[in-house]
């Protein structure tokens, strides 16, 4: 009898378990589905086979199977959360020139000859569709939500949660109510968050801002999806801010290539000031296709012709495996190793701003 009551005491424990199971499985389905944005539809192009934009390249970001041997494998950098890190002056609230403050990850203010430009909005604690998990952030923003100038344009690059936050655009759009430039696709989803100003650009695509400035769409070569079921359904960007005085451009969130990067210096450089990404590089084997390494972001700056770039996307949420410090440190190696100076590659503090001479 006793055996027997082992026996049943171990199916039902056995039963419970194999239900939790069925269920975090069924939730996290559901959760994928319910966060997923909608899809683009629209006809076909040279990156868009009518369901899935892709890289000029051909090079995809890496599958389920490489993801899930990264997060059994990973070899974290030190990273240290600072709390106490004090706030930049507030920019002033509109500029002649052309001036660039830090604000954090790859959220820059750009103050163009009286316009007002918020790159890659993002103020939330976590980089995630819930703020009990995800990527969290390392120090604050170095500009208050409430020191931004008027903010006249928002440039959204693409649709991951470290690019695009929802809490951040709504706030934008309620104190601010700016025009907002997107990737094909994604005005789809701000209109779900009851934003209707925003314009889709598919690459080389241009919207004019006045008789003097206007923002061009330009490849990357990146990846989309905010849950399971909208993986590539919208497209991602870079964007010149072309302009009689010269050109400013942000390359948003990608991966290197050479052709690409080429292509963008001889139709729309050189450039007067480049923002490029630096971080999130490690693995290599892993994040190469999604994302430049420091090494790669300097031969970047060769390729486009820019004559001043500022670092992007580092220093704020740990999103792989590089160190805090480490995108810094292998940034000035390969600057030193190409012969080019630090002061031809800015790397900012949060709350700094710089105007270019």
């Amino acid at each position: 009898m006793r055996i027997m009551s082992t026996m049943s005491l171990t199916r039902k424990i056995m039963f419970w378990i194999l239900g939790a199971v069925v269920v975090f499985i069924l939730f996290g389905l559901g959760t994928g589905m319910y966060i997923s944005a909608p899809k683009y539809s629209g006809p076909e192009s040279d990156h868009f086979n009518g369901r899935q934009f892709f890289n000029l390249s051909g090079i995809n970001a890496q599958g389920l199977g490489a993801v899930l041997k990264w997060a059994t494998n990973r070899e974290k950098g030190p990273w240290q959360e600072v709390k106490d890190a004090q706030y930049g002056t507030p920019p002033p609230q509109k500029t002649n020139s052309v001036r660039v403050t830090f604000i954090n990850h790859s959220t820059f203010l750009l103050q163009i000859d009286g316009v007002n430009i918020l790159t890659d909005p993002v103020y939330s604690k976590r980089t995630s569709p819930f703020q009990w998990a995800g990527p969290k952030r390392m120090r604050p923003p170095g500009i208050r939500f409430e020191d931004l100038p008027p903010i006249d344009y928002v440039i959204i690059s693409h649709n991951h949660y470290d690019h695009l936050d929802e809490a951040t655009v709504k706030r934008l759009k309620q104190e601010h109510n700016p025009r907002f430039i997107t990737p094909l696709g994604v005005a789809q989803f701000m209109e779900t968050l009851g934003i209707t100003e925003a314009n889709d650009l598919d690459w080389w695509q241009s919207y004019t801002v006045n008789d003097t400035l206007e923002i061009l769409s330009v490849p990357a070569q990146h990846f989309s999806g905010r849950g399971m079921l909208d993986r590539d359904a919208t497209l991602w960007a870079g964007y010149v801010v072309k302009r009689p005085g010269g050109n400013v451009y942000f390359a948003g969130d990608t991966g290197y290539d050479k052709e690409m990067f080429t292509e963008i210096g001889q139709k729309t450089g050189p450039f007067a000031l480049s923002l490029i990404p630096i971080g999130a590089y490690m693995p290599e084997w892993f994040m190469s296709p999604i994302h430049t390494s420091p090494a790669e972001a300097v031969q970047i700056h060769k390729d486009i012709r820019s004559s001043q770039s500022v670092a992007i996307h580092f220093g704020t949420f740990p999103l792989a495996d590089d160190g805090q410090q480490q995108p810094i440190d292998d940034l000035m190696k390969a600057l030193k190793g190409q012969n080019i100076s630090a002061d031809e590659f800015w790397v900012m503090k949060e709350g700094e701003g710089r105007t270019l001479e």
